[in-house]
């Protein structure tokens, strides 16, 4: 599935949903519980969370990959791991406020 900045997904496995943030060009594989997710408007196939995907995502929360060229943000929260490409995406690390010594 080729991701733009924007495009909302939801998981099929659960009531989990995102939006796009950052997405490199190209076709990118964006699962939730192991499952591809579909977009807001497709139907969703009678699925269960695999094994080894276990976990939630957390509303507000951004999720992003190693090399940060995935970024994901959790508007309904829901079960299931966020992985892409089979990569499980990790909580995205707020930014550190400048000391005002």
């Amino acid at each position: 599935m080729e991701l733009k900045p924007g495009t909302r997904l939801r998981s099929a496995v659960g009531s989990a949903e995102v939006v796009v943030i950052r997405a490199p060009g190209g076709d990118v594989a964006v699962t939730i519980g192991g499952v591809p997710v579909v977009g807001l408007d497709e139907e969703a196939s009678e699925a269960a969370i695999a094994p080894g995907s276990e976990g939630s995502t957390l509303l507000g929360k951004r999720y992003v990959n190693a090399d940060q060229t995935v970024e994901l943000l959790c508007s309904k929260p829901g079960e299931g791991a966020l992985a892409v490409d089979g990569q499980t995406l990790e909580l995205k690390e707020a930014k550190p406020l400048p000391s005002s010594d």
